[in-house]
C-alpha cells in the first residue's frame, strides 16, 4: 500500500488508498478505519471513510497538517495485510413496487426484464456499504448486478419518502430521510436507517454487508405498527 495525503481545508487531511472502487480498496478503507478507531490520535476529531479515501478531521489547536501527516504515515506502518476486520451483516426488508416502488416497471423495461425478475436479482445481490453520505445515514452500496442498472431520472423528484430503496447507475441505496433525489425508486423498507436519538445515529457503517429481503405489504404494515417486535 502506498497512500497519498492531501489537505482538506485547515482541519482535515484526506488519505487516498486507491483510484478504483473495488474489493481490495474497500478492504484497505476498512482496515485504516479500524486502525484509527483502535489507536485514536489525541488530535483526531473524527474520520469519514468513503469509496477510496478516509478523511481525518483534526483539532488545529493541537496539531498542524504536517504533524498530522507525519503521525498518520507512522500509524499506517502498523497496518498489516493480515489484519482481520470483521463486518456486520444487516438484513433490510423491502416491499417492492406499487406506491412504494413507482419506478420498478421502468427499471424492468429499461433492462428487458419483468418486475419479478428485477426483484429476484435485487434480493440476490451481495452488497457492501462503500460509504455513508449525501444524507444522514444514506448508504452507497456496491455489488448490484448490471442486469438491473438504470440511469438517474432526468428530472429529480422534490420529495422522496424516507426509507425508499432506489437504483442509480450501478448502485443501489436507501433514502433514510425524506429528501429530493433522482434515483429510480423500486421499493421501501420499514426499517429505520437514521436514528438521531441514538449515540450512533446511522444504522449502517462503511464496510457493512447488506442483504435485501422481500416482504409483503401486510408484513410492511405490521412492521411499522410494531417496530420493536420480531418481524418476518
Amino acid at each position: 500500500m502506498n497512500p497519498s495525503f492531501s489537505p482538506l481545508g485547515d482541519q482535515a487531511i484526506v488519505i487516498e488508498l486507491g483510484n478504483e472502487i473495488n474489493e481490495q480498496t474497500e478492504q484497505l478503507v476498512k482496515k485504516v478505519s479500524a486502525l484509527l478507531e483502535s489507536r485514536k490520535p489525541a488530535w483526531m476529531v473524527e474520520f469519514i471513510p468513503a469509496f477510496t479515501t478516509v478523511t481525518v478531521f483534526y483539532d488545529p489547536c493541537i496539531a498542524t497538517y504536517d504533524n498530522v501527516r507525519t503521525e498518520l504515515t507512522e500509524l499506517l506502518t502498523h497496518l498489516g495485510e493480515d489484519r482481520a476486520v470483521e463486518s456486520r451483516t444487516v438484513e433490510i426488508p423491502v416491499c417492492y413496487g406499487g406506491e412504494f416502488g413507482p419506478d420498478l416497471e421502468l427499471v424492468a423495461q429499461h433492462n428487458g426484464l419483468t418486475p419479478r425478475e428485477v426483484i429476484d436479482i435485487h434480493t440476490s445481490g451481495d452488497y457492501s456499504v462503500n460509504m455513508i453520505g449525501f444524507a444522514p445515514g444514506f448508504p452507497f452500496l456496491r455489488g448490484m448486478s448490471e442486469r438491473i442498472a438504470a440511469p438517474r431520472r432526468d428530472s429529480p423528484r422534490l420529495r422522496i419518502p424516507e426509507r425508499t430503496v432506489g437504483i442509480a447507475g450501478m448502485q443501489t441505496g436507501v433514502y433514510p430521510i425524506e429528501t429530493p433525489g433522482g434515483w429510480q425508486l423500486i421499493g421501501r423498507t420499514p426499517l429505520r436507517l437514521f436514528l438521531p436519538e441514538n449515540s450512533i445515529p446511522s444504522l449502517l457503517r462503511a464496510g457493512d454487508k447488506v442483504i435485501f429481503k422481500e416482504i409483503s405489504e401486510d408484513d410492511y404494515c405490521a412492521w411499522e405498527e410494531h417496530p420493536d417486535v420480531e418481524n418476518p
